[in-house]
């Protein structure tokens, strides 16, 4: 089955509003839709905003819903000129910023204590451009997050749910497919009037490209 871990109510509402057969659970806590897409038997898990709702809402997916594979769609920043507003771009590999043991390990910041290296690879969707991401617990305009995403880690696009997302099917060896809509561009001015401006864009496009995302 394939299984989509999305964050808010509102991402998840272009996917929703086209499955068939619903019906709805509450599984610890977490709301989670079941139906069918595109002639595909499909589950939807709204895990919450953050890294330990995702990585919660990714568990009840490997573990509850015996998932073949998960799906994590979502509108994201954009930190440089590769990215658009309004895009879709598949993510190939991601990294959490917010996780730091450089000063007990050596290590690159982002390297989980289990890894050697700091970003997890992702499955590929051949479609869209591929694009590095930056997961971290924190919306803000910080100049010197933008410095370390930017010139330290060379991300391209940042988010607070896809790194741990990749973390836990890592760990389950379950293929974990991520799409990313550009809402905001560092650099133009407040990324939270930028992201509310620009909601309805993503989701249109998020509408448009649905069915690439799982194929008929």
């Amino acid at each position: 089955m394939n299984c989509f871990v999305i964050a808010m109510d509102k991402e998840a509402k272009p996917v929703t509003d086209r499955m068939t057969r619903i019906k709805e659970k509450q599984i610890s806590g977490k709301r989670v839709i079941f139906g069918t897409l595109f002639n595909k038997k499909t589950a939807v898990v709204i895990c919450g905003v953050g890294k330990v709702n995702a990585a919660c809402g990714a568990q009840i997916a490997i573990d509850l819903l015996k998932a073949d594979k998960i799906i994590n769609i979502g509108v994201a920043g954009g930190l440089n000129d590769s990215v658009e507003v309004g895009k879709m771009y598949c993510i190939s590999a991601a990294v959490q910023y917010d996780f730091d043991l450089t000063q007990l390990n050596g290590t690159q910041i982002g390297t989980l204590d289990e890894r050697t290296e700091n970003y997890i690879p992702l499955a590929i969707c051949g479609k869209y451009p591929q694009r590095l991401l930056a997961t971290g617990d924190r919306f803000n305009d910080s100049l010197a997050d933008y410095k370390l995403l930017k010139d330290v880690l060379k991300a391209d696009i940042r988010d607070m749910e896809g790194g741990a997302i990749a973390q836990a099917c890592m760990h389950a060896n379950i293929p974990c497919l991520s799409f990313k809509i550009i809402s905001d561009a560092a650099g133009s001015g407040s990324t939270t009037k930028q992201y509310l401006s620009n909601l309805a864009l993503c989701f249109k496009t998020l509408e448009s490209e649905l069915v690439n995302l799982v194929g008929r």
